[in-house]
């Protein structure tokens, strides 16, 4: 990519994004970040062919949920064109460019899926259910091939595609909020994927909502059961069970 190209994308990213520079240099899962140069990533194999230099210009790479020894690495997720083109890799923190977390996504993007909501089913979603999202007084994003597509204008959504949406909640959900949350989960538009994050961990909402009295919650420290996901002593139990 010529320079020219590369100010133009970069320009384009600050009109649609505003300042999205990390100030405390905490990252979380499901945070986009943006490198200026692939030699800051660090994978255990040779990086795929597709994750070439231009299209990690372009690709912002995803936060992935794992405990790193190395306080410099960023545990991070690569994706490219298609559903197939998937590696996790490592960061380096510093050579991070710029960020932006999935709760940002729609409020900088409401243009961009208003002009696509006639074409996928999945932004048609999100264009119908944001506002019943935010009746809920919970903050939450966009995530997957409708987040990544939001934060790089790179065309990955398909006409089958879900909405993964990432609901962030450190004390347990009211009554209300999980009603608020069944209507929207069962909306017919098209599949929606929905994560809870606690702060400790993130279970998927379907399997809390058919009240089978344990989740899976995914923890940095590896997976654990729990019947509640809020408890403070989830991430000690995954640990012990990563041990074992």
């Amino acid at each position: 990519m010529d320079a020219a190209s590369r100010n133009r994308v970069d320009e384009e990213t600050a009109v649609a994004f505003g300042s999205t520079e990390s100030g405390d240099n905490v990252f979380r899962p499901h945070d986009l970040l943006w490198i200026d140069d692939a030699n800051a990533l660090k994978a255990v194999d040779s990086l795929p062919c597709w994750a070439n230099a231009d299209w990690l210009l372009r690709a912002p790479a995803v936060v992935r949920r794992e405990r790193v020894a190395d306080p410099r690495l960023v545990p991070v997720g690569l994706r490219g064109k298609t559903r197939n083109e998937r590696v996790a890799v490592y960061l380096d923190r510093d050579a991070v460019a710029a960020s932006i977390r999935p709760e940002m996504l729609v409020e900088s993007s409401r243009c961009y899926i208003n002009d696509h909501r006639n074409r996928l089913r999945a932004f048609e979603a999100l264009a119908v259910l944001a506002p019943s999202l935010d009746a809920t007084g919970l903050s939450w994003g966009p995530t997957g091939s409708v987040g990544f597509q939001l934060a790089s204008r790179l065309p990955v959504v398909r006409e089958d595609s879900d909405l993964d949406i990432l609901i962030r909640a450190g004390v347990p959900l009211s009554a209300p909020q999980m009603a608020e949350l069944r209507t929207i989960w069962s909306a017919s538009i098209c599949r929606i994927d929905m994560q809870v994050d606690t702060g400790i961990g993130a279970f998927s909402f379907s399997e809390w909502a058919e009240g089978n009295g344990r989740v899976l919650l995914r923890t940095d420290m590896g997976p654990v059961l729990t019947r509640d996901p809020w408890a403070a002593d989830n991430r000690q139990n995954a640990e012990s069970m990563t041990r074992s």
